[in-house]
């Protein structure tokens, strides 16, 4: 579950190794890029972290995070 800390949405993923970690953000960069609309994330080995806030909405978690929180936890339950 998503949870909203300090205005913005923010989820921790974790993946069997560094390929599955990887294999998921790139899913996850070409839905952003759709949008317009890019993450603040961080990878170490099998965890990927993301928090998510509109930048020029003034830094707060807007509907376009709400969207895309849902196709990133969509890209997360299509994983093998």
């Amino acid at each position: 579950m998503w949870q909203n800390l300090d205005n913005k949405l923010y989820k921790k993923f974790t993946f069997n190794n560094f390929s599955e970690a990887f294999a998921f953000m790139t899913r996850v960069a070409f839905e952003a890029e759709k949008m317009n609309h890019h993450p603040n994330w961080s990878n170490v080995w099998n965890t990927v972290e993301i928090s998510l806030n509109t930048h020029d909405a003034g830094d707060i978690v807007t509907e376009k995070d709400e969207l895309l929180a849902a196709k990133i936890d969509a890209i997360f339950g299509q994983k093998i």
